[in-house]
């Protein structure tokens, strides 16, 4: 395979609107980051980060080190929890507004790189509040510049525009899309994700196979996404297994990291549909839902749904997982089932009852998935019609297994 003939230790840079150092010591390029900082007459930082990794991994050293190299200040928020929420986006960027700070550096997965993304723009936005951006009572336009150090491999948010956070009052779970948060540079470094648990490195996986599932299938999807799409699902289902059974495997890890961020591009052109729509009012509801736990337990239900509209596509994308699709409508059973049956296998083996979610709650789900903000626009451009009855069927049908 031609994974075989790449070079882990080199350090390569790939180019979207964002400039990301990719590889094994990738870290080390944050001095340059920081001197071209310097350079753009940034002399203060806003550091937004969780309450840990930043300092297991190493990361901070390397941060802190060019920071002082270059002689720029620096002040850090370090309270961004999974499934981050406005109040901690307000409270970053009233820590920024009060240390006169003028770039953001996220430091950790999605959560952490998203509540960065969202407190670059109230600093561009003062006056504006995080429960304003998130129910879209203004477009924003500006940020400020953003680097991400991503330490997870599974939301591609360290090279996509993409950013979503919590409104805990209302259970609602938007997310956001503006060119204006494109990170200016960022770094996937393997060697940083080594340290992720058994449980983080199967779910940010899952999360990213999920992108790609849905950015191939949406009415909006170009022949980019869908190249991606087959690349992601490809590496995913030979490296995960490797990943889980040791996880150190540095190489396993750098195609992970690979995949994550090509799947982060394929969304950010084909966008996201059904999984990620009712996904969101899950984890709005439970914060402590991981993610990509969400997702796996409505992935085979969705694929049932849309298997009939999208059939060539997904046999194509889906072919590491479930051999032997062809397309045909009438392999919707099959394709679900596979796919399930392949989650169980790296572990994903729980449904919504599982979680204690029970049938009295789809309801509720239902309304939350068409009130919430954003997710609308979401549902309008899946491959099928997404009525409330469909989403409804694919929670209920969510709730257990399909293949047992």
């Amino acid at each position: 395979m031609w994974e075989k003939d790449m070079d882990i230790h080199a350090v390569r840079e790939i180019r979207s609107k964002t400039l990301v150092y990719f590889g094994v010591g990738a870290i080390a390029k944050m001095d340059d980051i920081a001197k071209d900082l310097k350079a753009r007459g940034i002399n203060k930082i806003l550091a937004v980060t969780g309450h840990g990794s930043y300092k297991k991994t190493g990361a901070w050293d390397y941060v802190t080190k060019a920071f002082e190299k270059h002689a720029i200040a620096y002040t850090l928020y370090d309270g961004v929890t999974p499934n981050p929420n406005t109040h901690q986006v307000n409270a970053a960027a009233k820590q920024a507004q009060e240390f006169g700070a003028q770039a953001v550096i996220a430091i950790g997965g999605g959560s952490a790189i998203d509540a960065g993304k969202s407190t670059a723009i109230l600093m561009k936005n003062p006056g504006k509040t995080a429960e304003e951006l998130y129910e879209f009572k203004f477009t924003p336009t500006q940020a400020a510049p953003i680097v991400a150090i991503n330490l997870t491999h599974g939301t591609g948010s360290e090279a996509n525009r993409f950013a979503v956070v919590t409104i805990e009052e209302k259970n609602f779970k938007p997310a956001i899309a503006y060119d204006c948060i494109y990170p200016l540079y960022s770094i996937d470094d393997p060697q940083l994700m080594t340290g992720l648990s058994e449980k983080q490195t199967r779910y940010v996986s899952i999360d990213a196979v999920n992108h790609v599932v849905e950015a191939s299938t949406t009415s909006v999807t170009s022949p980019y996404a869908v190249d991606l799409a087959i690349s992601t699902v490809e590496l995913v289902a030979e490296y995960l297994p490797k990943a889980l059974k040791d996880l150190t495997d540095v190489q396993a890890r750098y195609f992970l990291a690979y995949a994550a961020l090509i799947a982060g591009i394929s969304f950010d052109n084909g966008l996201l549909h059904y999984t990620h729509a009712l996904e969101h009012p899950l984890s709005g509801v439970n914060p402590n839902l991981t993610h990509g736990l969400g997702l796996a337990m409505l992935l085979p239900a969705v694929i049932k749904n849309i298997y009939s509209a999208k059939g060539q596509t997904l046999a194509a994308v889906l072919k590491p997982l479930v051999p032997g699709l062809t397309g045909d409508p009438t392999e919707a059973d099959q394709a679900a089932q596979g796919v399930e049956k392949w989650l169980f296998s790296v572990g994903a083996d729980h449904k919504l009852a599982d979680e204690g979610f029970r049938a009295e709650d789809v309801d509720k789900m239902v309304e939350l998935c068409f009130n919430t903000p954003s997710l609308d626009g979401l549902l309008a451009i899946a491959p099928t019609r997404a009525t409330q009855e469909a989403v409804r069927e694919i929670y209920a049908s969510s709730l257990t297994p399909c293949h047992k």
